[in-house]
């Protein structure tokens, strides 16, 4: 992940910079590494994504009023998208709100045996209000550098039913953890424009890995993508690495 700058403006093409993003209503003043409840508001941009009969899939990060990142998956009507979740138990909750997806447009290059390129983008049919409890993440420009030894944030719900929060050391190797296969796809290969990280629960593929920068603020480092066993030794989770697909992801939402 050699780049050249340190930080990245906030801004959206043709607007006003979301002010708000990357910045927690809630923040825990201790940090377990391995694994921990989330509580509300704490990972305001974690998206939970469901298929009708199924329940949760696969995690999302909310960009925009009306944008997702996500792992490259599938057709738009089987997925409903819930914003302002924590519990899996508790989705009628009065700050949760659910949306249905317009559509999803995944990476051009997207290869589904290799899972190189694994990004997606999806529209909701409708906006979601922004809340102590739903806020976007801010996204890195191409040049944002996330240096080795950075501590990375993965969240999802993985095999729980409560939203987790696992650190990562610099997105190359974790310090405990729950871990996983992917949730959203069959097979598993490497894949190039990814950078190798932990691997993580079956259900938080699509899900968001993030930087704390100097600022306070959080970003996408990445897109929880694929693993190979479950806590096994030597055998890492990876990431799709944003800075590397940012013009693309600029090209189809505007962002």
């Amino acid at each position: 992940m050699r780049t050249t700058a340190v930080s990245s403006p906030v801004r959206r093409a043709g607007a006003l910079p979301f002010l708000d993003c990357g910045l927690r209503s809630y923040v825990k003043k201790s940090r377990i590494v391995g694994g921990q409840n989330s509580d509300e508001g704490e990972w305001p941009w974690q998206v939970s994504l469901h298929v009708k009969g199924q329940g949760h899939v696969c995690g999302a990060s909310l960009i925009s009023e009306r944008w997702l990142v996500s792992a490259a998956y599938g057709d738009a009507k089987v997925w409903t998208a819930y914003v302002g979740l924590t519990d899996q138990g508790k989705r009628d909750g009065a700050k949760v709100q659910a949306r249905a997806v317009k559509r999803v447009v995944a990476h051009p290059a997207f290869n589904d045996y290799t899972y190189d390129y694994d990004l997606a983008v999806l529209e909701l049919q409708e906006p979601v209000a922004f809340s102590s409890v739903v806020k976007p993440i801010c996204l890195p420009d191409a040049t944002h550098n996330f240096p080795p030894g950075k501590d990375l944030w993965v969240t999802g719900w993985g095999r729980v039913q409560r939203a987790a929060a696992r650190a990562a050391h610099g997105a190359h190797d974790v310090r405990g953890g729950p871990h996983g296969r992917r949730g959203c796809l069959p097979g598993r290969r490497s894949a190039p424009d990814i950078a190798g990280g932990a691997a993580r629960s079956g259900g938080d593929s699509g899900g968001p890995l993030v930087s704390v920068e100097s600022s306070g603020r959080m970003f996408l480092a990445g897109v929880v993508s694929w693993g190979e066993g479950c806590a096994q030794r030597n055998k890492p989770g990876v990431y799709t690495r944003l800075t590397k697909l940012r013009q693309w992801l600029r090209e189809q939402t505007g962002l």
